[in-house]
C-alpha cells in the first residue's frame, strides 16, 4: 500500500522543520547527552567480536530486550546504523539463550555488564527485535552474519511461532488457536500493550512464507482484541489480561491502568498511520482522551479501568501525555488537536525514571513529526 506520513503537528502550527528539530534533539538527548542519556557503548570492537551498546533502563539499572529493541527502532528511524549494529550485537552477545527450552529467544534482563538476570523471554522484546531488524534490511541492505538481517529477523518468529516444534519442552509465544501474543511463553494470558497489527501485516510480507496466513490472522485478531478489551467508557486497557479481555492483577500493581498499558494507544496510533483508520481501536483512543481531558492539569495516578483513582501516582506521567498526544492521529475526540499542543509543550523527562517515559516519548513525537516511516 501506498503510505504518507504527515506532520500532525502541523495543526497546532509546527512547521515541518521544527518538528523534526524537536525529533533530533530527542534523539542526541537520549543517545549522547552526558547528564540525560541512557544508551551506553560497551565493548570496543576487537577481532574478538564486533562493538556493543546498550540502552539502560534507568529506574532498575538494567538492560531489557523491550529497551534494546527500542533502541534499535530509534536507530533505523534516525538512519543510524552504527548505533543498531551496537545494540544487536549486545543482544546477540549476552542476551540470546542458546540451549535449554527457550532457545532462540533473548533474556528479557541483563545487567549492564551482560550478566543475565532472568533466564527467560518477554515477547514485546522479540516483535521488536524482528520489526526492527527486517527495516534495517530494507533501509541499509543485509551484511554477513548476525548482520544479516533479514535471516535474523525470520529466525527469530520462526522460534515465536514454531517453538513447541522446534525445541523440546518450548512453547512459542503466539499461541496457536486464538493467535494472541502471550505475556511469556508458558502462560495462557496476555499483556494488551504487546499486541502490534501494525508489526504483524509487515510479518505476513517479510517472515517465512509459510507463516503469512498466521500472521495476517494474528493482526486481525489483535484488533479486535484491543477494541474490545478495552474498557467502553474510558478507553483503559489493562495491563494485563485473561484471553477473554477480563482484567488480571499481577505483580501487586494497584489499579489495571499502570505503565505497560500506557503502549496501547501508541501501537493505535502508529497502526492507523501505516494501515489506515480501524473503527474499533479508533473508538478506544477518543474515549481516552475524552476521559483524561478534565484532568489533564492533575497529576496523573494508577486507575481502575472504569475511570477511579488510586493514592499511588502514576510512575511514568510524561508516558501518559505522550500516548495521548500520539492518539490524535487516530481519534476523534474534539480535544485531539489540545492533546497535540499539551504533548509539543512536553519536555523529555529528567531522573532515574526517564528511561520508558522518554521511550515512549521518541515514538510518539517520531510518528506526530511524520518521521515514523516503514522501510
Amino acid at each position: 500500500m501506498s503510505r504518507t506520513y504527515p506532520n500532525y503537528f502541523a495543526r497546532i502550527g509546527v512547521s515541518d522543520a521544527q518538528a523534526r528539530a524537536k525529533v533530533e534533539a530527542a534523539f542526541q538527548t537520549i543517545f549522547f547527552d552526558p547528564a540525560e542519556k541512557f544508551y551506553h557503548d560497551v565493548d570496543v570492537a576487537s577481532p574478538a567480536g564486533p562493538a556493543t551498546g546498550c540502552m539502560e533502563d534507568t529506574g532498575n539499572h538494567d538492560a531489557r530486550t523491550e529497551g534494546m529493541s527500542y533502541g534499535m527502532m530509534m536507530a533505523v528511524q534516525m538512519d543510524r546504523q552504527d548505533l543498531f549494529d551496537k545494540l544487536w550485537a549486545f543482544s546477540v552477545k549476552y542476551m540470546l539463550l542458546r540451549e535449554g527450552r527457550h532457545e532462540g529467544y533473548f533474556a528479557w534482563s541483563v545487567q549492564l555488564s551482560g550478566v543475565h538476570n532472568a533466564e527467560g523471554p518477554a515477547p514485546d522484546g522479540e516483535e521488536y527485535y524482528a520489526m526492527a531488524l527486517f527495516m534495517a534490511a530494507a533501509r541499509w541492505g543485509d551484511g554477513e552474519g548476525i548482520f544479516n538481517y533479514t535471516e535474523q529477523a525470520r529466525t527469530i518468529l520462526r522460534h515465536c511461532v514454531h517453538q513447541h516444534e522446534l525445541v523440546p519442552t518450548g512453547q512459542p509465544m503466539w499461541d496457536p488457536d486464538n493467535h494472541y501474543i502471550r505475556f511469556v511463553p508458558d502462560a495462557l494470558y496476555t499483556d494488551p500493550s504487546y499486541h502490534l497489527p501494525h508489526f504483524y501485516e509487515l510479518f505476513a510480507d517479510r517472515a517465512d512464507p509459510c507463516d503469512r496466513d498466521f500472521w495476517l490472522e494474528a493482526a486481525r485478531a489483535s484488533r479486535a482484541f484491543i477494541a474490545a478489551s478495552a474498557h467502553p467508557v474510558t478507553g483503559m486497557s489493562a495491563e494485563y489480561t485473561e484471553y477473554d479481555g477480563a482484567t488480571r492483577l499481577m505483580f501487586r500493581k494497584p489499579a489495571a491502568y499502570y505503565s505497560d498499558a500506557y503502549r496501547v494507544a501508541m501501537n493505535i496510533a502508529l497502526d492507523t498511520l501505516w494501515n489506515g483508520r480501524d473503527e474499533g481501536t479508533a473508538q478506544v483512543v477518543t474515549r481516552l482522551q475524552d476521559f483524561f481531558w478534565p484532568i489533564a492539569q492533575e497529576d496523573f495516578k494508577a486507575y481502575h479501568l472504569d475511570g477511579a483513582a488510586t493514592e499511588e501516582p502514576a510512575m511514568h506521567p510524561v508516558a501518559i501525555t505522550a500516548v495521548l498526544g500520539a492518539a490524535s492521529i487516530a481519534s476523534d475526540s474534539v480535544h485531539a488537536d489540545g492533546w497535540l499542543q499539551r504533548f509539543w509543550d512536553e519536555p523529555l523527562r529528567k531522573g532515574n525514571r526517564r528511561y520508558y517515559d522518554n521511550c515512549l516519548y521518541f515514538f510518539c513525537l517520531l510518528m506526530l513529526s511524520g518521521m515514523y516511516k516503514v522501510y
